[in-house]
C-alpha cells in the first residue's frame, strides 16, 4: 500500500509540473499529460528498469512517447528522476532548452522524434528488435494515444510486432476518449480497441488508468504470454481538474494564470516523495562488441549490370565486413536483389511486407540503437512514408534508404511504378545525403559512402542495365562527381546523373562528330552537390549548360544546379513534364525528351546563342 500511495504523489507532482511548465511556456497540452500521469508514475517508477546515468545503456528498457504533444510529461518525469534539474522545467519550449514541444533527440533520453501520431509504435517495434539483436534482457515500453490508433501505420507497426514475436514490446494506450477537435472513433469503448490489437495478434488488457494497482497488475503480466502485450487504459483528458476534466476544446490550450492557481487549489501542494528512490535500475548487461568497416572487397563488373543489382551485391558485401548493418525489404527483394542479403544474413535481414511507413519507423528505432539499417523499395512507394522519412530527420536518424525503379526509363511498368518525385521529397531534408550512381561501379561506391556517413543517406537505383563506366575501386566522395568527357574547345557542359549519364555520353559523340565539344559531368552526388566543379567546367565552356535527368522539373537535379549557378549561365533543362505512360525504355526516354537526341538538339540551341 505505502508503495501505491508513494505512485500516487508522484503521479500527482507530474500533474502539477505539467499544468506549471505549460503555464509559464503559455502553450503545450496539459491535458493529456494530466490523463497519462497515473501511466506515467507506474512505468518510469515501478515497472522499468533503467540507468539515469546513460541513456545508452544496453541494460536499461526503452520508452517511447508516441502522443509527442505529452512531452510536458515525459519532461516532468526525467526530472523527478534526476535527469534533468526541476528547475529546467520552466523552460519548455524556450529557443535555449533542449525540452520541446514535442521529444526530439537534442534531449539526450529521446531516441526519435514524436509528435507525427502513430510513428511511436514503429521506433518501439525497432527498438524491441534491436534488443532482441543485442541478445539484452531489456523491453521497449510504448504510450500511445488512443487518438492516433486511427492511424494506419499503428496496424501495420502492430502487424509486424506480432509477426516478430516481440514479447518485450509493451503499448500502453491512454484512451483518454477526447481527440483534438472531436471525440475519438471509439470513444471510451475499449473493447472495440481490444478486439482490433487482439486480431493482430496481440495480448489485449483493459484496465482503469487512473487506478495505480489496476496498473501495476497489467504491467507486470506483460509478455508472459509470448506475445507484444498492450494495455488499453480508461482515462479522462483532464484529470484532476474539474473545470477542464473529460471536456472537449482543451486540447493544445495551456491555463491562464488564474485558472492554475484554481487547479491547484484541487490537486493541492506538491506531495513530499522523493521519486528518485523509486527508479529500478538494470541488471548490468553488456552488448558484444564488434569491427565494423565499410570498405568491402568490390565486385568485378564486365558486363552491363543495373545498378540496382550493384546494390544488392554491395549489401551483401558490406554485411561481412560491418556486422551492425541490417536489411529491411518492403517485398521487393527479388527486383532491389536485397534478397542477396536475406540469403547470406537471415538473422539481420527482416521483411516488412509492403507497409513502407511502418520499414521506415523501424529502420529509425534500429538506428537508435546502434544499427545501420538498409531499407529498399520501388521510389514510388517511398511517397507513402514521406511523413516518416522526415521525422527520421528530425531524429538525426542514420537510417539509409535505396529508391529503385527510378523514372520512366523503368519501361513497360507504366506511371504508377516511376519514382519521379523521389529527389524532390529527399533534397530538402536536411543532412541527407543523396547519391545517384550511373553504373554498377558507382552504385558500390555509393553503397560503401552511404553506409560511412553518419545520418540519413539516399541511394537512386535504375532498373535497367547500364554499360561499365568506371574501373574497379573508383572512389566517389559524398559531395563529388566526375567529368567523364573534356576537351581544349568544349562550347556546352552537360550534367546528368544515373540513367541519363549514359545519354550524354552518347549525345557527346554524336556531337564530336559535328565538331562540337560537349563536356560532360556524372553528378552522382544530388545532395550535396559538386558546386565548385560545376561552376568551374561550366564557366570553362562559355557559361552554357544542360542539365538532363530522369525527374520531374521540380526539385531535383535541374533545380540542384540552378540553384549552384544562380544564373550565372545559360541552362537548358531536360526532364518529364508531363505525365508519362507505358512503353519500352528507350522510346520513353526519345518521347519525355531525356534521350540523347534531345540532349545534341539542346546542345546544338545554346551553342549557337
Amino acid at each position: 500500500m505505502a508503495r501505491i500511495d508513494d505512485l500516487r504523489k508522484i503521479a500527482t507532482r507530474l500533474r502539477i509540473h505539467s499544468l506549471r511548465m505549460t503555464t509559464v511556456a503559455g502553450s503545450g497540452h496539459p491535458t493529456t499529460c494530466l490523463s497519462a500521469a497515473d501511466l506515467a508514475a507506474c512505468l518510469f517508477f515501478s515497472e522499468m528498469r533503467w540507468n539515469t546515468k546513460d541513456p545508452a545503456d544496453p541494460a536499461s528498457d526503452e520508452f517511447v512517447l508516441s502522443k509527442g504533444h505529452a512531452a510536458p510529461l515525459l519532461w516532468a518525469a526525467y526530472a523527478e528522476a534526476g535527469v534533468i534539474p526541476l528547475e529546467s522545467l520552466l523552460d519548455l519550449r524556450k529557443i535555449t532548452s533542449d525540452l520541446e514541444g514535442h521529444p526530439t533527440p537534442r534531449m539526450r533520453w529521446v531516441k526519435a522524434a514524436t509528435g507525427s501520431l502513430g510513428q511511436g509504435l514503429s521506433v518501439g517495434v525497432g527498438l524491441a528488435l534491436a534488443q532482441r539483436l543485442d541478445k539484452s534482457p531489456a523491453r521497449t515500453f510504448v504510450l500511445m494515444g488512443d487518438g492516433e490508433c486511427a492511424e494506419g501505420q499503428v496496424w501495420e507497426a502492430a502487424n509486424s510486432a506480432s509477426y516478430w514475436k516481440l514479447r518485450n514490446l509493451c503499448a500502453v494506450v491512454d484512451v483518454n476518449r477526447l481527440g483534438q477537435s472531436d471525440p475519438t472513433m471509439h470513444q471510451h469503448d475499449l473493447a472495440a480497441l481490444a478486439r482490433k490489437f487482439r486480431a493482430f495478434g496481440w495480448d489485449a488488457v483493459v484496465i482503469d488508468g487512473h487506478k495505480i494497482d489496476k496498473i501495476l497488475g497489467a504491467l507486470k503480466e506483460a509478455g508472459k504470454k509470448g506475445k507484444p502485450t498492450v494495455l488499453l487504459a480508461r482515462t479522462l483528458k483532464g484529470k484532476g481538474v474539474s473545470f477542464i476534466e473529460d471536456r472537449n476544446g482543451w486540447h493544445g490550450k495551456p491555463l491562464k494564470a488564474d485558472e492554475l492557481a484554481r487547479a491547484l487549489e484541487e490537486i493541492g501542494c506538491l506531495p513530499d516523495v522523493d521519486s528518485r528512490r523509486f527508479v529500478h535500475k538494470p541488471k548490468p548487461f553488456r552488448k558484444t562488441k564488434t569491427v565494423s568497416s565499410s570498405d568491402f572487397p568490390r565486385t568485378a563488373y564486365t558486363e552491363k549490370t543495373a545498378t540496382r543489382l550493384a546494390y544488392g551485391n554491395a549489401l551483401r558485401s558490406l554485411a561481412k565486413v560491418n556486422p551492425s548493418v541490417i536489411a529491411i525489404d518492403g517485398d521487393v527483394k527479388n527486383s532491389t536483389y536485397a534478397d542477396k542479403f536475406f540469403e547470406a544474413f537471415p538473422g539481420r535481414a527482416f521483411q516488412s511486407f509492403i507497409a513502407e511507413q511502418n520499414m521506415v519507423g523501424v529502420g529509425m528505432g534500429l538506428a537508435a540503437k546502434g544499427y545501420i539499417p538498409f531499407m529498399a523499395t520501388f521510389a514510388a512507394f517511398l511517397t507513402r512514408a514521406h511523413d516518416q522519412i522526415r521525422m527520421a530527420a528530425y531524429s538525426f536518424s542514420n537510417i539509409k534508404i535505396c529508391g529503385s525503379h527510378v523514372g520512366v526509363s523503368i519501361g513497360e511498368d507504366g506511371p504508377s511504378q516511376m519514382g519521379l518525385e523521389d529527389l524532390a521529397m529527399f533534397r530538402p531534408i536536411p543532412g541527407c545525403v543523396v547519391l545517384y550512381p550511373s553504373d554498377a561501379v558507382s552504385s558500390e561506391a555509393c553503397v560503401a559512402a552511404a553506409a560511412a556517413h553518419t545520418g540519413m543517406a539516399y541511394i537512386r537505383a535504375s532498373r535497367p542495365a547500364t554499360a561499365i563506366l568506371y574501373p574497379p575501386g573508383e572512389a566517389f566522395a559524398i559531395g563529388g562527381s566526375k567529368v567523364l568527357r573534356k576537351g581544349e574547345r568544349d562550347a556546352v557542359t552537360v550534367i546528368a546523373a544515373g540513367i541519363t549519364v549514359h545519354e550524354a555520353l552518347k549525345a557527346c559523340d554524336a556531337l564530336k562528330k559535328e565538331n562540337l565539344g560537349v563536356r560532360v559531368i556524372d553528378a552522382y552526388s544530388v545532395e550535396p552537390l559538386d558546386k565548385a566543379t560545376i561552376l568551374r567546367e561550366v564557366a570553362e565552356t562559355g557559361g552554357r549548360a544542360v542539365v538532363v535527368e530522369d525527374h520531374y522539373a521540380a526539385g531535383g537535379l535541374g533545380d540542384a544546379v540552378a540553384q549552384a549557378l544562380a544564373g550565372k549561365a545559360a541552362l537548358t533543362h531536360l526532364c518529364i513534364r508531363e505525365l508519362p505512360r507505358s512503353g519500352k525504355p528507350d522510346e520513353l526516354l526519345e518521347r519525355f525528351g531525356i534521350s540523347a537526341s534531345h540532349i545534341v538538339r539542346a546542345a546544338r540551341e545554346l551553342a549557337a546563342r
